[in-house]
């Protein structure tokens, strides 16, 4: 999430508050603490077992608010048990469970690539005890192991290119350059690297369309922000400077200068943020809200189905499109708060499925920005030891 340095000023103005851009004043504090990034430099480099150097890269994964919510059992040997979190699910925005499980789909798809990539080939079984069904809430998915990863070793594989992408792949929060549209040859990447048959994938490049999706998506994310309840999923998961983000790397990141003076004079908590009429709740809306108007095309996948393996289906899918995205000098982001199932947000959602023209009973499991921008610096990742059960 980014907000302008307009829109910065038109919200703390009026505030009494004088920021001098000098010296360490507003460009060397509260940088991102490297701690919270280190999984991203040598995934695994210092790890025998390949089955901990393949979970090294999976966990740079793409996931809801960047809870991380998997769990890696290595108990059974030569064998990997994925397992949901039930302490990082979120049941106010995500009451089935439906995006946490388009998480796991992104975690399997990169351990996957790394294995491929090594010269193992994973054997994936979904569910192996069974599943809850796609309308039971959040926390019956955390009852079913996701998904058991046995790894070959298989001298005839050919890793997938994608793999190199790994490592710079981002989701990109910031404005695009309204100026570009999606090019065509861009779109055909995209295309082809959808390679499963049972995902759709759309993408919107010029015409009305895009226009009419921006005002949606900035609807939603408004809704979701005056929602006191799904705020508070937010605001509980901020980590607000450095020090926070150090010692939790998972969650919203928020650091910077900008932070860091906002929180200094106590302009920047967790209530102020909750509360109506405050600048920091303004500017959290406003900062959520700085890509809104600088987002030339969008792009959607959807499903026939909606059980649980189609939805791990759907993040396997929605990775390698943003693995190739990376490839291809293409920013992308997802802003799926439109498809979350949460009553209030019925009516917008609504809205959308009727100008997508999205066919009856099938699922938009992800929504995402495509343009152009200057790639953003990685976000936190939590230690792969914190991931592991042996």
């Amino acid at each position: 999430m980014v907000i302008s340095r307009r829109g910065f000023i038109r919200t703390i103005g009026g505030t009494g508050v004088v920021f001098a851009a000098t010296g360490i004043g507003l460009t060397q504090c509260d940088q991102m603490p490297s701690s919270a990034i280190e999984a991203w430099a040598t995934p695994g480099a210092d790890r025998r077992d390949i089955r901990e150097w393949a979970l090294a890269h999976a966990l740079l994964a793409p996931n809801p608010h960047n809870m991380q919510p998997w769990i890696a059992d290595l108990r059974e040997e030569g064998a990997i048990t994925l397992h949901v979190d039930p302490d990082r699910l979120l049941p106010e925005t995500d009451p089935y469970g439906r995006q946490i499980l388009i998480g796991h789909g992104t975690f399997l798809e990169l351990l996957d690539l790394a294995a491929q990539q090594a010269g193992y080939r994973a054997r994936i079984d979904l569910f192996p005890n069974g599943s809850a069904s796609a309308t039971s809430d959040a926390a019956s998915i955390a009852q079913y192991p996701v998904a058991r990863i046995g790894l070959i070793k298989d001298g005839s594989l050919q890793p997938d290119p994608l793999f190199a992408a790994i490592q710079a792949r981002r989701s990109c929060k910031e404005p695009f350059d309204v100026e570009r549209d999606l090019s065509e040859g861009h779109a055909a990447d995209l295309r082809a690297s959808n390679i499963d048959p049972a995902i759709g994938l759309t993408l919107t490049l010029t015409g009305s369309l895009p226009a009419t999706l921006r005002d949606l998506t900035r609807d939603a994310m408004t809704l979701e922000m005056k929602t006191p309840r799904t705020l508070r999923e937010s605001i509980d998961v901020m980590r607000i400077g450095a020090d926070e983000i150090a010692e939790n790397p998972d969650g919203i990141d928020l650091n910077g200068p900008m932070f860091w003076w906002l929180k200094k004079f106590g302009l920047m908590t967790r209530e102020k943020a909750m509360t109506p009429g405050t600048m920091a709740y303004q500017g959290g809306i406003d900062y959520a809200l700085g890509w809104a108007d600088a987002t030339p095309s969008f792009g959607w996948i959807t499903t026939e189905h909606n059980d649980r393996p189609t939805q791990v289906a759907a993040g396997r899918a929605y990775v390698r499109l943003n693995l190739q995205a990376t490839a291809s000098g293409v920013a992308m982001h997802p802003v799926s708060q439109l498809l979350q199932e949460y009553p209030e947000m019925t009516d917008l959602q609504r809205r959308f499925y009727g100008v997508t023209e999205t066919p009856s009973g099938h699922t938009v499991q992800m929504l995402f920005r495509l343009g152009y921008a200057e790639s953003p610096g990685p976000t936190p990742r939590r230690p792969l030891d914190a991931l592991l059960r042996t």
